[in-house]
């Protein structure tokens, strides 16, 4: 695999704000012969209308078709990877690092079926200089956006990411006819350890307990935690089995834990799979019911204990 780092435009105004007078004058620095001044402003213009990397890379990739026989497009940066929808395993890869000065933006790979002509080559370039500040401020917009979804002291998915992924999972299940399950899961007697053994060991040993619960679920699984110690597991593509097989394996975990063992902690769980009546409230409720009726016949037996 061959790397070409030959995007290091050090003087590069472009970016995503621009006004199309500063695109003209980048466009004036982009060699005519090899690719019109016009179609760059036009092309730099659709770049503008999105800060979706998906929607970013399907305009970047229909304009690059004219010019390079691949059949996929890849990029990767340090915080994700992104695949154009539809792309297939090619004869060779082509490899680009997208740098602006020092930056590095990230990888972008063709599978491509055919060699480039110098010409076209160099179109290519061009093509992604235009791209380098609209996708730089896309990968800012997803930073943010990510941010704003987690839970700051565990990393999960906070309730907003949660009510968002559970609408679209359970749209999903409508669509394909599939099964979606849920589970709900919170500490039992955890505020005695926040009283007795103060806030910091309580908040060690809820970022414990989220590690438990991500080594009990598959990587399609979603894991969010609500605040408190309320957490919530959505899982998808599942079978009937599946919700049980979570539950025995958080028990199981939650058993031989060194940390969360030393503080006699445990959990309840409460499940349910999702039915085609179902809104996300009542597909909530219904499994906040059966948490509720776990939670109380721990505590129940706790106070017998």
């Amino acid at each position: 695999m061959q790397t070409l780092n030959v995007l290091d435009n050090r003087f590069s105004p472009f970016n995503t704000y621009s006004s199309l007078g500063t695109d003209a004058l980048v466009a004036e620095n982009i060699t005519d012969i090899v690719y019109d001044k016009r179609k760059v402003l036009d092309f730099m213009t659709q770049l503008q209308t999105t800060l979706d990397i998906d929607t970013l890379l399907n305009i970047f990739a229909v304009e690059a078709a004219r010019y390079v026989d691949f059949s996929g497009l890849y990029f990767k940066s340090q915080s994700f990877n992104k695949a154009l929808r539809g792309s297939r395993k090619a004869k060779k890869e082509r490899r680009f690092d997208l740098k602006i000065a020092d930056d590095f933006i990230g990888t972008l790979s063709y599978g491509i079926n055919s060699p480039i002509s110098l010409t076209n080559y160099k179109v290519l370039q061009q093509l992604h200089l235009c791209l380098l500040h609209p996708l730089k401020n896309a990968i800012a917009y997803h930073a943010a956006m990510q941010l704003a979804m987690q839970d700051a002291l565990t990393g999960l998915g906070n309730r907003r990411y949660f009510d968002e992924q559970l609408k679209r999972a359970m749209h999903n299940a409508n669509r394909h006819h599939s099964l979606v399950g849920l589970v709900l899961s919170d500490l039992n007697k955890f505020k005695a350890i926040n009283d007795c053994y103060g806030h910091a060991t309580g908040d060690l040993a809820l970022r414990e307990f989220a590690n438990v619960l991500r080594q009990c679920i598959r990587d399609s699984d979603s894991l969010f935690r609500f605040g408190g110690d309320e957490f919530a597991i959505i899982v998808e593509n599942a079978n009937d089995s599946a919700l049980a097989i979570i539950e025995n394996r958080i028990n199981l975990a939650l058993a031989s834990n060194v940390l969360l063992s030393k503080y006699q902690l445990s959990c309840s769980l409460g499940s349910t799979f999702m039915n085609r009546a179902d809104n996300e409230m009542s597909f909530f409720e219904r499994a906040d019911k059966v948490l509720y009726q776990s939670k109380m016949k721990t505590t129940a037996h706790l106070s017998v204990v």
